[in-house]
């Protein structure tokens, strides 16, 4: 003989709280809090490892006056000839000029002087022949004639 389950009815009625058990109309702020505590943590351990320190080690300061590093002025004028510190110098010199400043144990700096009129080719082609010999040292003069020459 089989037996068959006998099916129970579906209660449709809902169970309404009495007396002291009625649902509080509150925010619950324990989340809140639990989140504040979590983001205060990650702070608390993102801050120190953005500020670390890199440890240098700077030479003391010098007491007395030092001299100025040595350098050297390369001129170029507006019709677009080179002079050396003063001295004209032909283009076909200036690699070799370069070679030797850049091997030169005092490091000397280069300083540029391009008339504001110059040719930007002519100041391109001087700037390429600076890097291909290695200078690391430049700077430039007077870079307000380039802005009134416009």
């Amino acid at each position: 003989m089989v037996r068959t389950a006998r099916r129970r009815p579906i209660r449709t009625h809902f169970y309404t709280p009495r007396g002291d058990y009625a649902p509080i109309a509150a925010i619950n702020t324990t989340p809140l809090i639990d989140m504040m505590l979590v983001i205060l943590i990650m702070l608390i351990v993102a801050i120190p490892m953005t500020t670390h320190k890199v440890p240098l080690d700077l030479p003391p300061p010098d007491p007395g006056r030092t001299p100025p590093p040595p350098s050297h002025r390369l001129a170029i004028d507006a019709g677009g000839a080179l002079a050396w510190d003063g001295r004209p110098l032909a283009a076909a010199a200036l690699p070799a000029r370069l070679a030797a400043l850049a091997a030169d144990p005092a490091r000397p700096a280069l300083l540029l002087d391009a008339d504001g009129a110059a040719r930007y080719e002519r100041v391109d082609e001087t700037l390429a022949a600076i890097r291909r010999a290695g200078v690391t040292r430049l700077g430039f003069v007077d870079n307000r004639r380039f802005a009134q020459a416009f």
